[in-house]
């Protein structure tokens, strides 16, 4: 056919293709982060329950949530919200996240009538936190890559930009991001990340 281009394929992209065994790794790869999250439940429940947190009804009613997709800035992602609650601009969650290729993540997430509500402690909280929160600074509260235009580690900032950016923003985003070469250690540091939210919002 006059003007159709030819397809081809790299030396890597045919060595790929014919081999389905990196795609079956894959597949368990991702199925051992849904056991690794699913254990991650109970955790979360007790760092929770140990801080005797007054979390709202509609909050600690709702069923945690595992799910995965393919393209998060076209990578494989899976994500675990516990606890939470997405009710229009009234957000509160708490999300674990696995990114291919880049993290591990554990974000607390707060808009709306929750924001109200726990800004007071995370002002008074959050900045003498020891752990090394990174802030969320994007104008969209969906991303959740670490670049700078999207996250920075709080340390790095002044006070008053801290207090700016926990108080006058629409939402608050503090998260705590693990290397994937930890993966042996990440149920204790994602244990740790639960334990430093649960730290500051109470």
């Amino acid at each position: 056919m006059a003007g159709t281009t030819k397809i081809t394929l790299s030396d890597k992209e045919l060595s790929l293709v014919t081999n389905a065994d990196w795609i079956l790794t894959k597949h368990s790869i991702i199925e051992k982060v849904y056991a690794l999250f699913a254990e991650c439940i109970p955790v979360v429940n007790a760092v929770f329950n140990e801080k005797e947190m007054s979390l709202p009804a509609e909050v600690i009613a709702a069923v945690p949530k595992i799910y995965k997709g393919e393209n998060y800035l076209r990578l494989p992602y899976v994500m675990l919200d516990h606890p939470r609650c997405f009710k229009g601009k009234d957000i509160f969650a708490v999300r674990t996240m696995f990114w291919w290729g880049n993290f591990f993540s554990v974000t607390l997430h707060i808009s709306g009538v929750y924001k109200d509500m726990l800004t007071p402690n995370l002002v008074v909280n959050a900045p003498s936190a020891t752990s090394d929160f990174y802030i969320g600074i994007n104008e969209d509260q969906w991303q959740h890559h670490f670049e700078e235009n999207n996250f920075l580690p709080l340390k790095q900032l002044s006070k008053a930009n801290q207090l700016k950016l926990l108080d006058q923003n629409d939402f608050t985003k503090l998260a705590l991001k693990f290397d994937l070469q930890q993966w042996d250690q990440m149920q204790a540091l994602l244990q740790g990340g639960y334990r430093a939210i649960a730290g500051v919002i109470s």
